[in-house]
């Protein structure tokens, strides 16, 4: 008898488990019936909060807060945060084709050359990895030969960016040659693996590769794939493994991604879904299957990178149902408890209400989500 109510309640469970986890299929799937426009119209509201809230007209840019609050509206000068506005602004040009998006972008793009001494060259390799991916999208959504140019042009400063310190690696900025991070590689090679595939250069295939095997013999865990941070910092050669950050898994899944598109070999993308996987372990809230909140200012903008690059892995490998429900989870809570009341304001985390200021970075990661859901519901 103790036999027999053993395995009948473990077939009750089996059951109950089988039940929750077709409900959850099934409502991942009515989230993105082709017949809802549920997220392509919360991103719309996001996007029209944005310029409404951060676009300043007469200096060709987006302030760093809502409200703008005296001279921080527009200092400092956050480069690589207005990389991202102009990813955002493909984002909902490639969704919705309405030409507001390409006459925003002209204008950032003058704002940008005005602001930054007529060039988008600057002194840090990763925001101006950021910056040429950013143009490089733009380029192909408008075909404007300016973007392609910025690109290009970006491209060659940074390749000046490796050197033989800590074996090779993209430097993170031009003042610390031999501090070596994940945002200055992992983008470096998802920027030459599309430069390759867009324009053919066998060059830009040979670095996409060279500096992917750099970032991952040094700075990915070879038992978990966690993305540690970078190395040298110091001085010391050491590596922070205490430096885990969301945007940090986001590049090198995205490298991986590019890479697997441009060689078709699976090795890229297992690479990739093995970092997605350990998300669960380092990242998520056990109990909500939340993302974390990384604070604001350059924090404020991990989660929205991340995110995008979870929606490259899911268009190369649709199978990811599990990435699919993270996405799900957390862009219901963003919308139900991190949106402002009465406007959609974001906040920095997804499962609270925005603060009185909410800055540009904030807002971008937000929207990156958003934007993600309305792609995936497209």
């Amino acid at each position: 008898m103790k036999r027999k109510y053993v395995l009948g309640f473990a077939a009750a469970i089996i059951i109950v488990g089988v039940v929750l986890a077709i409900l959850q299929a099934d409502r991942v799937k009515e989230a993105f019936s082709p017949a809802t426009s549920v997220w392509q119209d919360r991103a719309d509201e996001a996007q029209a909060e944005f310029t409404k809230s951060f676009w300043d007209d007469k200096r060709g840019l987006f302030n760093n807060a809502a409200p703008c609050i005296a001279q921080l509206c527009s200092d400092p000068f956050n480069y690589w945060w207005l990389a991202h506005v102009v990813d955002v602004l493909v984002d909902g040009y490639e969704r919705t084709e309405d030409s507001a998006y390409t006459d925003r972008l002209a204008k950032l793009y003058q704002g940008l050359l005005d602001r930054n001494a007529g060039v988008m060259i600057n002194d840090y390799y990763d925001d101006m990895e950021w910056m040429a991916l950013a143009w490089l999208r733009a380029y192909d959504a408008t075909k404007d030969e300016r973007y392609k140019s910025a690109t290009l042009e970006l491209w060659t400063e940074i390749k000046t960016g490796w050197n033989d310190e800590m074996g090779g690696g993209i430097a993170w900025r031009k003042e610390q040659l031999d501090y070596k991070n994940t945002p200055a590689n992992a983008p470096a090679v998802i920027l030459a693996a599309r430069l390759y595939r867009r324009f053919g250069d066998e060059a830009d295939l040979a670095w996409a590769k060279k500096i992917y095997d750099w970032q991952k013999k040094n700075l990915v865990d070879p038992n978990t794939g966690l993305v540690w941070d970078g190395m040298n910092r110091m001085g010391d050669s050491a590596i922070d493994k205490d430096w885990k950050f969301t945007y940090g898994q986001g590049v090198y899944i995205g490298a991986g991604v590019e890479l697997y598109h441009a060689t078709k070999e699976a090795g890229y993308l297992d690479d990739a879904c093995r970092t997605a996987a350990n998300l669960k372990t380092d990242f998520l809230s056990p109990a909500t299957g939340m993302l974390p909140s990384e604070g604001d200012g350059d924090g404020g903008l991990f989660k929205g990178v991340l995110v995008r690059y979870l929606g490259e892995l899911i268009e190369a490998d649709p199978e990811q149902q599990e990435l699919i429900e993270l996405l799900q989870t957390n862009a219901d809570s963003l919308w139900e408890y991190g949106k402002s009341a009465d406007s959609a304001l974001l906040s920095n985390s997804w499962a609270q209400t925005p603060d009185a200021v909410v800055q540009m970075s904030t807002q971008l990661s937000g929207m990156m989500l958003l934007e993600q859901m309305a792609k995936l519901e497209k």
